[in-house]
C-alpha cells in the first residue's frame, strides 16, 4: 500500500529547572533535587548534524610524547583581574563570571573589551539584556569608544556563532547566558536544557576558533550561580564579583580556575570612570576607622596570598523581644550566633538577652575563620563598653571549646599590621615560632 511516510512526532519530556533531572512525564516534585513545580514539559528534537563535535581523528599517545603548549596571555588592562586569572585570559578559554544586580560586571567586562580592542585585537561585546543604543550609553560614560569594540545586540545563539566564526575576535564577550537560546530547542531562555546547550556550543567556538569568551552569569537566591551545576563543569574559570551596589569596593573570587590558582583575589574599587584597582586596600579599608570606640576592632586578613585589615564593628543592647536579634553585615550569621554560643558557655558572658549586631566595614565579605577572633573581642568590647586598645589587630580562629586556634599566613598579617603603624597584635600562641625576624607589632 502506498501513501506518505508518516513524520515521527518530537518526544515530549520533562526536565528539572533546577537540577536538570529528565521525567518522561511531570510530577510535582522533582525526585533529584527534591524542590516543588520545577518540571517544564519540552519537545525531545534530534541535535542537527552541524552542531555535533567532531572527532579530532587523532589517536591516543603517550603523555610524555604530547607537545606542550604554553599560549600567550592577553592583558585585560584591570590588574587584579590579571591576577585573578593567573596573568591574563588564555586564548581560547571560555570564563563565566557571576555577581549580584547592579555589582559592576557589564562595567567591568566593557572596560576589558575596550583595553583589548585598543591594543589592536578586535572584540566582539554581545549584549542580550540591552540594545545597541544602550551600551553605547554606559560606553560612553566610562569612555570606552574605540573603533575596535564591535556591539551585537543578540540573543540567538546561531547569530551569534556565525559573527564569531566570520569575525574570529581575540576576545568575545556574551552579556549574558541567560539570555541566549538555540532556536533547535522548545525551552525559554535561561532553561537547564538551554544554558546547558549554549554553553557546550562557546565552548567548542572558543576550542575552535581560539578566542577567548567570558559570559556573564546570573546569580540566584542563594548566592549560587543561576541553571545547572554542568555550566561551572564545563567552562575554565569561575569569578564571583562580590560586593554591595552601595558600596565602593568589590572583591574578584576565582571558586575554579584551570590555567591559575584559585587562591588569589582582586581587590576593585567602583569610581564615576569606572572600576580601578586597590593598591594599598588596607590603608584606604582602614581610611575612616573609628579607633577608641567600644565594639570596634582591625581584623587581620588574609585572601588568597593577599593580606589586609578590615574593621570589624559590635554593637550589643538590652532586647525587648523574646528572641533577640542577630543581624551579620559581610560575615556568615551562623558564624556569629557560633561565637555568641562560645562567649557566653566558656566565658560566661550573658548574651541571650541582648541584641547583638555585626557589620565587617568596606562592603566586603569576609569568609575565612581568622576573623573569629576579631568577632568575638568586638563583641566582648560593646557588650562591656570597654574600647580595645589603640594599635591592636587581631587574627585568629575560635573553636567550640573556648580555644583560639592556629590560621593560614600568620607572618603575612603580622607583617601587614606592622606596615600600617599597628603595635601590637592578638594571634593564636601555635606558630609564632615560625615567624621571621625584622621589625613587627608586639605579640600577644
Amino acid at each position: 500500500m502506498g501513501g506518505k511516510p508518516v513524520a515521527s512526532r518530537p518526544k515530549r519530556r520533562f526536565l528539572c529547572q533546577s537540577c536538570g533531572y529528565e521525567s518522561p512525564r511531570w510530577m510535582g516534585r522533582c525526585p533529584a533535587c527534591g524542590r516543588w513545580n520545577t518540571l517544564v514539559e519540552e519537545l525531545e528534537r534530534p541535535e542537527p548534524a552541524a552542531g555535533r563535535p567532531r572527532s579530532s581523528g587523532a589517536g591516543p599517545v603517550p603523555i610524555a610524547q604530547v607537545e606542550s603548549c604554553a599560549p600567550g596571555r592577553m592583558d585585560t588592562g584591570v590588574e587584579e583581574l590579571d591576577r585573578v586569572l593567573g596573568g591574563g585570559l588564555v586564548p581560547g578559554s571560555l570564563v563565566l563570571i557571576g555577581g549580584e544586580p547592579g555589582v559592576g560586571k557589564s562595567t567591568l567586562l566593557l572596560q576589558v573589551s575596550n583595553h583589548v580592542a585598543a591594543l589592536g585585537r578586535p572584540v566582539l561585546y554581545v549584549s542580550g539584556e540591552e540594545s545597541a543604543g544602550q551600551t553605547k550609553l554606559r560606553a560612553e560614560r566610562l569612555g570606552c569608544l574605540h573603533p575596535g569594540l564591535l556591539v551585537l545586540a543578540e540573543t540567538d545563539l546561531d547569530g551569534v556563532e556565525r559573527h564569531l566564526r566570520a569575525l574570529r575576535p581575540a576576545l568575545a564577550v556574551v552579556d549574558s547566558i541567560q539570555t541566549m537560546y538555540l532556536p533547535a530547542l522548545s525551552s525559554a531562555p535561561g532553561g537547564v536544557s538551554q544554558v546547558r546547550e549554549c554553553a557546550g556550543v562557546l565552548l567548542r567556538l572558543a576550542k575552535e576558533t581560539g578566542t577567548a569568551v567570558v559570559v556573564v552569569g546570573h546569580i540566584a537566591k542563594s548566592g549560587a550561580l543561576a541553571g545547572p551545576k554542568v555550566l561551572e563543569h564545563v567552562v575554565d574559570a569561575v569569578l564571583y564579583f562580590e560586593g554591595e551596589s552601595g558600596q565602593g569596593y568589590r572583591l574578584l573570587r576565582p571558586s575554579k580556575n584551570r590555567f591559575g590558582s584559585t587562591a588569589e583575589v582582586g581587590l576593585l574599587e567602583m569610581t564615576e570612570s569606572g572600576l580601578k584597582a586597590v593598591d594599598n586596600p588596607s590603608a584606604q579599608l582602614l581610611a575612616q576607622s573609628c579607633p577608641g570606640v567600644p565594639g570596634t576592632v582591625v581584623a587581620a586578613c588574609l585572601e588568597g596570598t593577599r593580606p589586609f585589615l578590615v574593621e570589624v564593628q559590635a554593637l550589643v543592647c538590652p532586647s525587648r523581644l523574646a528572641l533577640p536579634r542577630r543581624l551579620a553585615g559581610g560575615l556568615d550569621e551562623r558564624r556569629l550566633h557560633l561565637i555568641l554560643a562560645v562567649l557566653e558557655r566558656r566565658l560566661g558572658l550573658r548574651l541571650s538577652d541582648r541584641d547583638a549586631y555585626l557589620r565587617v566595614t568596606g562592603g566586603l565579605r569576609i569568609e575565612e575563620p581568622a576573623v573569629d577572633l576579631a568577632v568575638a573581642v568586638a563583641l566582648v568590647s560593646a557588650a562591656q563598653d570597654r574600647p580595645v586598645q589603640g594599635g591592636t589587630a587581631v587574627a585568629g580562629e575560635v573553636g567550640l571549646a573556648g580555644e583560639v586556634r592556629s590560621v593560614g599566613g600568620l607572618g603575612l598579617r603580622v607583617k601587614e599590621a606592622g606596615r600600617m603603624g599597628f603595635v601590637r597584635c592578638i594571634v593564636p600562641a601555635w606558630g609564632l615560632d615560625r615567624l621571621g625576624g625584622g621589625e613587627q607589632p608586639e605579640l600577644l
